[in-house]
């Protein structure tokens, strides 16, 4: 021990030990501390995602992340309370194809009663592992239409209907759903009813429940054919549930998102715009122009916009302009008119109602526009063609007396404007006399008799 103590090597063991004791305990008691704050490992999570509106690329985006997070977090079940009246064929495709890649199982819950899934909603539906309604709603009405609703030709109409039915009925297939019912949807644009979809031999939906804890109590020990052919026992009794909401970003561009509201960004930053070329300076106009603008813009990355509507209002506002400079007996205004309402008609390019512009705000909007830009237009023309007030070209026509004689092609002085001024006439004017000036050359006026003052 004596050699231990002399090569200094039992000094520096010792500290060690209380150190490596109080390490110990310290992580004992952190074990224990974790034990009984760490949920039970048992305990299923279940994420709920409500999508409420059109399917569009910000609601895709919307189900697509959740599906991630789902997967992440190991979730048992995600659930998607789904009220839609359908939406863009391009977007249901992504939703569909990454519901069908998902570790998570997914449940499709049509509700709250008095909700439908319709068109996009219905190809949603078929899509998931489970596929419940709640009493009171109902699917089906898938037929594609044209981007602005219209009848397409027969041909292109076989066309759509044909490659929906096939998803539809692909979709169908694989989750061993109503394959008849299924392409029935979409060529013929039958709807159903909850109790006529799980009737159906075999159901269009696996069963009805009257809201998302009701759901998941009934899925407690179901077992789930995924589209793969695996089956999964779901485990929810007891699950803890989790909403999932969309982003700031994606709340914005959803509120932004209704064609209604881009159209009304689009016509006000145009608008701006057009004030602030026409008034330098103004700032307020095009400040709130160039916003609404941009805004619009983004809006557009989402919404199906034809710019081919956009061309057509900027071309009808070039119509409305030129129509005040140039005689056309109202051909040219009559033309913007027709052009900003074709424009603002197929500004969107989308297959429902709701994702186009409402004829209701495009007649006043465009005729409120209209009467706007002829407004300010004959603003501007007049201000052109008012008499100059200030400068030389101003001071032409102006009233002036006399002070001194003024010899024919001389020189002499007049008071005129409240200044004294060196002025020429061709005739001898005298003193006292009313003139009026021709013209100004630097500081010297070309003045001529009064002759309206003669006269009175």
């Amino acid at each position: 021990m004596s050699a231990f103590r002399r090569s200094g090597i039992a000094p520096r063991l010792r500290p060690r030990a209380p150190l490596v004791g109080m390490a110990l305990a310290v992580g004992a008691v952190l074990s224990v501390v974790g034990l009984v704050a760490a949920p039970p490992e048992s305990t299923p999570l279940v994420f709920v995602a409500h999508v409420d509106g059109m399917i569009h690329p910000v609601s895709a985006e919307f189900m697509m992340a959740s599906i991630d997070r789902a997967d992440a977090a190991g979730a048992a079940l995600l659930i998607f309370t789904l009220e839609t009246p359908g939406g863009l064929v391009d977007s249901t495709r992504a939703i569909v194809t990454r519901m069908l890649a998902s570790r998570t199982p997914i449940a499709v819950f049509v509700g709250p009663s008095g909700a439908r899934a319709a068109s996009a909603g219905f190809l949603i539906t078929l899509a998931a592992d489970v596929a419940a309604m709640a009493p009171g709603t109902h699917i089906g009405a898938a037929h594609p239409v044209a981007g602005q609703g219209e009848q397409m030709d027969e041909t292109m109409s076989k066309k759509a209907a044909s490659d929906v039915a096939a998803f539809a009925r692909t979709l169908a297939t694989g989750r061993g759903r109503n394959v008849e019912l299924s392409e029935q949807a979409v060529r013929e644009s039958r709807a159903f009813t909850e109790t006529e979809a799980l009737s159906a031999t075999p159901p269009l939906v696996d069963l009805i429940a009257t809201n998302v804890p009701d759901l998941i109590r009934r899925l407690d020990g179901r077992v789930v054919k995924r589209f793969d052919g695996a089956s999964i026992t779901l485990h929810t009794a007891g699950a803890r549930t989790e909403s999932i909401d969309m982003t700031f970003r994606q709340r914005v561009l959803g509120t932004l998102a209704h064609p209604n509201i881009a159209y009304i960004l689009l016509s006000l930053g145009v608008l701006g715009l057009t004030i602030e070329l026409w008034s330098p300076g103004a700032v307020l106009p095009g400040v709130v122009g160039g916003i609404c603008l941009l805004l619009a813009f983004f809006t557009f990355q989402v919404l199906p916009v034809n710019y081919a509507g956009v061309l057509l209002i900027l071309f009808g506002l070039i119509l409305l302009v030129i129509e005040v400079k140039v005689t056309s007996y109202g051909v040219l205004a009559t033309g913007g008119i027709i052009s900003l309402l074709l424009g603002s008609m197929i500004l969107i390019d989308a297959p429902t109602p709701e994702l186009r512009v409402s004829l209701g705000l495009i007649v006043p909007v465009v005729l409120g526009m209209s009467a706007i830009v002829v407004f300010l237009v004959r603003l501007a023309v007049a201000s052109q063609r008012r008499k100059p007030v200030t400068g030389a070209a101003g001071m032409v026509g102006e009233r002036g007396i006399v002070l001194t004689p003024v010899p024919a092609g001389g020189e002499g002085r007049v008071a005129m404007h409240g200044e004294i001024w060196t002025a020429r006439s061709a005739g001898a004017l005298a003193a006292g006399e009313a003139v009026r000036v021709v013209s100004v050359e630097g500081l010297t006026a070309t003045v001529r008799r009064d002759s309206t003052s003669q006269e009175t």
